[in-house]
């Protein structure tokens, strides 16, 4: 059976729950706490199986693969149906572009190892962070509505009337965007799509509250 090394707080863990899912995909979660005793990230043995200390980290098999977006891709290679790509070569870029414009540049720079740094090292107080949390999704939502709105490919979902990769990415960093009080009201399109997934089983099952190690 897959493992996925999971934080129920964690939107990329939340990209390859929702992904799983809507593969249906059984997978064993074992859950590694971000913030217990300094991060069991950081342990040796977890250490030793994802270098990087980050979650999600995916086993299948003899397969060890951390990086959210890498493991979507490898899951839709070898399980390929249902597909989370489009079948067109123009479809599967615009799907991936959008991917990338959540887990490229708007999640890195509000993920926790960053949020920690400006708190511990830079000695920027919570008001001054939750400033810098906000401005990064507010700017990155910006670009994002306006490649869904402006696009004839956009359906009930990123890209046509089926959840792809790119819902995903979005749904994760929609609720991270709720968790930090930022108003979403400039952005319908965005809310629409969230509002369509969490219609979906899928989306239920791989909410953070619905995980084993919420609490």
């Amino acid at each position: 059976m897959i493992e996925l090394y999971t934080f129920f707080r964690s939107s990329a863990a939340y990209r390859v729950r929702i992904a799983l899912n809507l593969k249906g995909l059984p997978y064993a979660s074992i859950p590694v706490h971000l913030l217990r005793g300094g991060g069991e990230q950081h342990a040796p043995g977890y250490a030793q199986l994802n270098p990087t200390q980050l979650i999600p980290t995916l086993v299948d098999g003899d397969l060890t693969l951390g990086q959210s977006i890498a493991i979507l891709e490898y899951l839709e290679e070898v399980y390929p149906r249902p597909a989370l790509l489009p079948g067109d070569a123009a479809g599967r870029a615009r799907v991936r572009g959008l991917s990338l414009a959540i887990a490229c540049d708007i999640h890195p720079l509000n993920n926790l190892r960053v949020l920690q740094y400006l708190e511990h090292e830079l000695k920027v107080d919570e008001a001054a962070k939750n400033r810098w949390y906000q401005h990064w999704i507010l700017l990155g939502f910006a670009s994002l509505e306006t490649m869904l709105h402006s696009s004839s490919m956009t359906g009930d979902f990123c890209h046509g009337n089926t959840p792809t990769m790119a819902d995903c990415c979005l749904v994760p960093q929609v609720a991270n965007a709720r968790r930090f009080d930022i108003a979403l009201d400039n952005f319908p399109t965005i809310c629409r799509i969230d509002a369509h997934c969490a219609e979906l089983p899928a989306f239920e099952k791989a909410l953070p509250r619905n995980q084993a190690d919420a609490s």
